[in-house]
Formats: structure tokens, sequence, C-alpha cells
């Protein structure tokens, strides 16, 4: 599993407005940024965001993952646990979860549409042309394959605000899937090594939510 994921918070609208070609590289270039030197400039790392060095202008930040190297294997992982896990849970936990991690680090089923993301279109919506998307409209086109949830990663800013709801539905209760975990999980391969490792990385994604749904901005998640 050599996918690797690197994840993004950015304005929608300015996002939108970058031609629908360019807009990966653009997140990249926002980050990355060089001088005239082609030396690279310190950028600004606040809490586990990473920010250019012009912040006081910036439209994006990259989000540092504290428990993982930027590969995509772990989050897997976290999702084939949970998928293992779900119905040995309590209804509203279950209900919560999906919503939080649909989108994020479980493919939306096609069958369910747009609300399997909280408020996304769903992944055969028509890419948008140059020029500004709608709120919530997709800005890129999902890849799907070898067995990886679809790429990249794309939550519109009110499928982010649906996940953080969830999240604060679901983190008071996260010791309810112990059991279960230990029960389905533990000691397989290709899920988390332990309990602790698996809520680790959902917190983070719920930090990751919260902090975007303030700035009321989307996620990008590219490979």
């Amino acid at each position: 599993m050599g996918l690797d994921i690197t994840l993004f918070m950015a304005d929608w609208e300015q996002l939108g407005a970058i031609p629908a070609a360019d807009r990966a590289d653009a997140l990249g270039d926002a980050i990355c940024a060089l001088d005239h030197n082609d030396d690279y400039r310190g950028n600004e790392l606040s809490g586990d965001w990473l920010w250019p060095p012009d912040r006081e202008s910036a439209w994006c930040a990259e989000y540092v993952f504290r428990t993982t190297t930027g590969a995509y294997s772990p989050h897997f992982r976290a999702g084939n646990a949970w998928n293992d896990t779900r119905l040995l849970v309590d209804a509203s936990v279950r209900g919560a979860m999906d919503r939080f991690l649909t989108g994020l680090i479980l493919d939306p089923d096609p069958a369910d549409g747009p609300a399997s993301t909280d408020g996304a279109a769903p992944d055969d919506s028509p890419t948008p042309g140059d020029g500004a998307a709608p709120a919530g409209g997709r800005l890129f086109r999902s890849v799907a394959g070898h067995g990886f949830p679809s790429t990249p990663l794309e939550c519109p800013p009110e499928a982010v605000s649906g996940k953080a709801r969830a999240w604060k539905l679901v983190e008071p209760r996260l010791d309810e899937l112990r059991e279960p975990f230990a029960a389905e999980c533990e000691g397989w391969a290709g899920r988390p090594d332990t309990f602790e490792d698996f809520t680790a990385l959902l917190r983070e994604w719920g930090d990751v939510t919260a902090d975007v749904a303030r700035r009321g901005w989307g996620l990008v998640g590219l490979p």
C-alpha cells in the first residue's frame, strides 16, 4: 500500500476560482512557496497546520498528521476497523460515526447518493469548469482503483460542518468501541495495531474537521 495522502484545508471560493486543471498544483505551490532564488522559505507551523509564509493572505494550509508519516495505509486500516466493528455498536454511535468517516477514510456508497457524505455531491457529479464553483460543488473528479478509497478526498464546507457536528456526538462515546475492536480487529493484519492507535487517528480527524469548520473552508486530500 504505497499511496500517500497530503491533506489541505482551503477557502472553497478561492480554490474554485482557479482553473480546474491547475487546482491540485496550486495547493502544493501555495504551501511550498519559493522565493526568487528558488530557495525554500520557512513556512509557519501553527498547531498541526503548515501555513504559507504570507499567512495573512493565505487561502489554504496543509495538515501535518501527528500519528502517521503521510502514508494512506493507517487511514485505510482505520476504515477497515470501523467496517469490522460498526454492527457491534449502538445504532446512535454507528450513524454518527458513519456520517463522520464517510468521505474522509471511507468511500461513500454510490447507491446512497449525496447524503452519504453529509452534503457533498456524488462522485459522478460534473466537475466545474474554470471559474468559481458553487458552494458545496465538487472541484476535483475522484479517481478510484487498487482497493483504496477514491482520490482525491474532497469535502466541501457544508460537508465538513456536518462531520464536525457528528464528531461531537461520537467523541464522548469512543470507549464504547473498545470491546468491539478487541473482538473483531485486535491482532489482525490490515487493522490498527491497538485500540489506542485507532482512536488517536480518529481524534486527529475530529480535530481537523473542527478546525476547518470554524473557518468555513473545505478539505482536500491529494495522493
